[in-house]
């Protein structure tokens, strides 16, 4: 049998049939393939073909529930098609096992190669690209199937449940850093260990055990004259400051230092003009939520909260960073590495009492529950040694804990100033 013309119309939508099944295999994967880059970059596009990529990212289930719907639809019509084609062409009763091998064999290696394979091959190289020229068509395709995809959805919702119930024994933090103990070799280096470690235990700190406490935050009041600000900027050398009324407990808001920088020649410069809004954030928030706020609202800076409302301390992006990397060192790090410890020699130390016990367990490379039976809710040197005593010590007081001495060298009525740290590895616990 010849190809008359409603054969050959056939053949033509069997083609736009393909081309719409590689496009909806194209689709999942470009949009699931977007980097970190490419998502910034769409977020600060005002395009509405830009949004509407995000907005489908930000409903995945019904995302892939309508290109899954899309794609059956698709290729069970081409299956038809190519049936009914085959069967005007060829006699299909004499020759049925040519019409198996077209129908089976041809059409799913056309739907594999051309439906599948390439499209997702050329979708994972021009991601954004793709994404951002489906993002219309696709959202069409959310609407007019939004009920099956409903329904799809609520229905995996249920497996997603009865799934989650059956999760009784999930992965511990303290299964994350044994494996990272266990895992790391005697030759990694102590930057590389620290860094795994990091990451596993990132997930349970929380903002109490990182941030800058109230006693060591640097704040200016409202009322300051812009001279001594400007003094005051300088001498501490803080890009971010947080600004309040009469008590540390009344922050107006933040003040960024690089907003001045036209304003310099001015005298008398309304610089309260120029605040913006505080975020806060409660002590015991997770530190990974956190970061997720940060890049959300493209700030690097929070006022932690108590229970209260009133003022705890202070946190920033490179608080957070350094949990998982180690210290983050610049060019005016080192004045203030002096401000929390000197180095007296291989053993001896002289510590601000103010000084976090994260960081100097990182001074001393020790696991960070080193102090965990002592420490109670002390995140500092001074509050250990207040939590182990049950007072203020006086200058000259020692104690010790393992392989540390410490000894009190300067104190007053009201609390500890300054440590002398001992470290002896050959002491006994």
């Amino acid at each position: 049998m010849g190809i008359t013309w409603i054969t050959a119309v056939c053949l033509v939508i069997l083609c736009v049939l393909l081309l719409f099944s590689a496009l909806a295999s194209a689709s999942e994967t470009a949009f699931f393939s977007l980097l970190p880059n490419d998502i910034n970059e769409l977020e600060n596009s005002d395009r509405r073909s830009d949004k509407l990529v995000l907005e489908l990212r930000n409903k995945p289930k019904q995302f892939l529930a309508t290109i899954l719907i899309t794609n059956n639809l698709v290729n069970v019509t081409i299956t038809i098609f190519s049936t009914y084609i085959m069967s005007r062409m060829f006699n299909m009763a004499a020759n049925p096992v040519w019409a198996f091998i077209i129908n089976v064999v041809v059409i799913t290696s056309l739907l594999l190669i051309f439906g599948e394979m390439i499209p997702k091959i050329t979708a994972a190289k021009k991601a954004r690209s793709l994404a951002t020229a489906l993002a219309p068509t696709i959202n069409v395709l959310v609407v007019i199937f939004k009920p099956l995809s409903s329904l799809l959805v609520r229905s995996t919702a249920v497996i997603d449940k009865r799934l989650a119930k059956k999760n009784v024994n999930p992965l511990s933090i303290t299964d994350l850093t044994t494996a990272v103990d266990i895992t790391t070799a005697e030759e990694t280096p102590s930057e590389e260990r620290s860094m795994l470690q990091g990451i596993a235990t990132f997930g349970e700190k929380e903002v109490s055990d990182i941030m800058q406490p109230r006693v060591q935050l640097f704040a200016v009041k409202v009322s300051t004259q812009f001279d001594n600000l400007i003094e005051l900027i300088i001498e501490n050398g803080f890009s971010r400051i947080p600004v309040y009324e009469d008590t540390l407990d009344e922050i107006k808001g933040i003040l960024y230092v690089k907003d001045l920088l036209p304003h310099l020649e001015e005298k008398d410069f309304k610089w309260q003009d120029l605040l913006r809004p505080a975020f806060f954030v409660p002590e015991n928030k997770k530190i990974n939520d956190l970061f997720q706020d940060f890049r959300a609202k493209k700030i690097h800076i929070a006022i932690v909260v108590d229970e209260y409302g009133g003022t705890s301390g202070l946190v920033t992006m490179e608080d957070v960073l350094e949990e998982i990397v180690g210290d983050i060192r610049d060019e005016f790090d080192v004045v203030a590495d002096n401000k929390n410890y000197k180095k007296i020699d291989e053993k001896t130390y002289i510590f601000q009492a103010q000084t976090s016990l994260v960081d100097f367990c990182k001074v001393f490379d020790i696991n960070e529950v080193y102090f965990e039976d002592i420490k109670g809710e002390s995140d500092t040197l001074a509050g250990l040694i207040l939590e182990k005593e049950g007072r203020i010590p006086h200058a000259g007081f020692s104690t010790s804990y393992k392989e540390f001495v410490f000894q009190i060298v300067k104190a007053d009525k009201r609390r500890i100033i300054e440590i002398k740290v001992t470290y002896n590895e050959e002491a006994d616990d």
